[in-house]
């Protein structure tokens, strides 16, 4: 299998990268037996050593708009269905027995070893640290000095065995088989609720404490007051009485300290709003809040899953950009985490606002992400009605029923082989509402845009309509049926990235813009624009590609924009809109450093060609260059 993965190499990208990756991996498999065991354990589950410092936790979120509350109860079942208890000393027994298996071979006694691992106390953690530098040092040295690898492997044998025969109880024994990772479910209901997890993450807060500590709102649930401090501080103005119940020494007993109440003060606790979390980051990174964060850069990776359609995709996108731009003042979080997202395609049947009467294709970017890479295509696009079927056979079953490990077995084989991203271009869309206030709201779109106008009524006409003479011929007046008037700016699409800047005014009753990601020109992000008819038994006569558009209303009229097919993401009385590709906020609110490298004489820098545009990357297992 090695040498077909080498052979493998003379492929095209991304598939010769694919194949040095795992002719690498094996290659160290083969120096160091049972090396991607300990490390894809140690990583997954936490298990804290030196040299190898990694931590990897799954998220899953589901989207409540497309799973029925009556199935999330038995959806998150079947999700963290994994080990009771994740006692990190069975993972440790675990990593013991499959490296001195693979390392020692046939010359091993698998009950007496597996009978030793559980009687093992304090000494087990020692074998553990030792194991992980024992296979570290070899990777590192490669195949050199065979013999005194085996030696230590043999010691750290033969002392488990010692522990083996000191006891006379027996044991259960220990499975090889790899563990699911560590996976939590959530109920995408907040907009902040990723953010908020990644920040409990990577201040290291435990699962039962997250909502204690980050969540706002549970904190104003919570009736707590502070008490009112009318002393200036100074131990002076105190009498002594309150000064000898707050002092580490007292000099009466334990009895006398509990027993003085004079000096009382109720808990106080700070609510951390959404302004105030940068500032608890901050403080927990020099060591002065509660929790603490490790020291080294990006050792921890967030595997983010998402689960719906395109409105949930819109959503990650508009979180993504909301991280970034937060972010970009204070890098804070992704210095140290490492942010991979991943899409399982799920959809239940809706109708279109547009068309009504025929179901919508909710899963448009699932078909293309289906197109590029074929692995996903076969393994996770048709994953969605079957995981709303487990949830059904899962709620009509008995709870006492044991859990089913399918979907959680497909999260893990997901998250573990996806490791390339397909960049899905994210595009902003400005908004200005009718009125004299003149708002605006900036939100952004990975899948479609429709704009339509409800005082608009298009025409159906019929073919007695067309007919000179007939009664239903006076009744139809052209004047009565004309769409608004609309003013369309926008720069066409070329191939050559030659923007051309185009505009013209029309009539219209609606428009569908479409976000078309194209794989054979990567570097050319484009959208379809197409109006409608006020009759629409006529087929559309303007269409077109651009990179960016400006639509406003010539008249009184306003028009209703939704984004991502998504009813939350409606905005009613709309003026005017302006749609361009989103640009990363790390870039646009950083101000551009000044480089002694520039083209020409002008002093332009080189990141004027830099390309700043948002995506929002989706792992599979070939991904594109973006």
């Amino acid at each position: 299998m090695y040498f077909c993965m080498k052979s493998l190499v003379t492929l095209p990208v991304p598939y010769c990268a694919i194949a040095l990756n795992y002719a690498k991996q094996m290659k160290m498999e083969q120096t160091a037996p049972g090396i991607l065991y300990q490390r894809r354990v140690s990583a997954e589950h936490n298990l804290r050593n030196d040299l190898y410092p990694l931590h990897e936790k799954v998220f899953v979120f589901v989207d409540p708009v497309v799973f029925p509350p009556s199935l999330v109860n038995a959806l998150k079942t079947d999700v963290e269905c994994a080990d009771p208890g994740r006692d990190p000393l069975i993972y440790k027994r675990r990593v013991l027995l499959h490296t001195i298996l693979a390392g020692l071979g046939k010359k091993c006694q698998v009950d007496q070893l597996s009978q030793g691992l559980e009687h093992l106390g304090e000494e087990l953690e020692l074998h553990f640290q030792e194991l992980v530098t024992i296979l570290e040092q070899r990777t590192e040295d490669g195949a050199s000095d065979d013999n005194k690898y085996k030696t230590r492997l043999q010691e750290i044998y033969q002392d488990i065995l010692t522990a083996a025969s000191d006891s006379t109880s027996s044991a259960s024994q220990v499975e090889t088989q790899l563990p699911s990772p560590e996976v939590s479910f959530h109920v995408w209901t907040k907009e902040d609720e990723i953010w908020n997890e990644l920040v409990n993450f990577a201040l290291m807060v435990p699962a039962d404490r997250n909502s204690a500590c980050l969540d706002e709102d549970e904190l104003k649930r919570t009736s707590v007051m502070s008490t009112m401090s009318t002393d200036s501080g100074i131990e002076g103005d105190m009498p002594i009485s309150e000064l000898s119940s707050i002092m580490l020494e007292s000099p009466g007993g334990l009895e006398e300290q509990s027993s003085s109440q004079s000096f009382y003060r109720r808990p106080c606790v700070r609510c951390p709003k959404a302004g105030n979390r940068m500032t608890l980051m901050m403080e927990a990174i020099k060591g002065n809040g509660g929790c603490s964060l490790i020291k080294e850069d990006r050792n921890l990776t967030a595997r983010i899953v998402v689960m719906g359609d395109d409105r949930t995709l819109g959503r990650l996108a508009k979180t993504l950009y909301t991280i970034r731009k937060r972010e970009a003042r204070h890098l804070l979080l992704t210095k140290r985490i490492n942010m991979e997202m991943y899409y399982i395609p799920v959809t239940d049947k809706t109708l279109s606002p547009v068309q009504e009467g025929v179901p919508e294709d909710m899963l448009t970017l699932a078909g293309y992400l289906g197109s590029v890479d074929p692995w996903y295509d076969c393994n996770i696009s048709g994953l969605g009605a079957m995981i709303l079927k487990l949830a059904q056979m899962k709620l009509a079953q008995s709870e006492s029923s044991d859990p089913n490990t399918f979907l959680l077995d497909i999260i893990s084989y997901y998250t573990r082989v996806s490791q390339l991203p397909v960049h899905l271009p994210v595009y902003s869309v400005k908004i200005c509402f009718s009125g004299l206030s003149s708002t605006t709201v900036e939100e952004v779109f990975v899948a479609q845009l429709v704009m339509d106008f409800p005082e608009v009524k298009p025409y159906r006409a019929t073919f007695k309509d067309t007919i000179k003479g007939s009664v239903r011929y006076k009744k139809y007046n052209p004047q009565e049926c004309q769409g608004a008037i609309v003013s369309v700016s926008y720069k066409k699409a070329s191939i050559s990235d030659r923007e051309k800047e185009m505009g013209m005014s029309l009539q219209t009753s609606g428009m569908l813009m479409n976000v078309l990601p194209s794989c054979r020109v990567r570097s050319l992000p484009i959208v379809s624009i197409s109006f409608q008819d006020i009759n629409p038994t006529r087929p559309s006569t303007h269409s077109f590609r651009a990179v960016s558009t400006n639509i406003r209303v010539l008249e009184e009229q306003t028009f209703t924009v939704c984004l991502d097919k998504d009813p939350r993401k409606t905005f009613k009385n709309v003026r005017s809109i302006e749609v361009s590709p989103c640009l990363d906020p790390g870039y646009s609110h950083q101000p551009a450093p000044k480089s002694k490298y520039s083209l020409g004489g002008g002093g332009e820098p080189l990141g004027k060609y830099v390309n700043r545009t948002l995506t929002l990357p989706i792992n599979t297992f070939c991904g594109t260059e973006q």
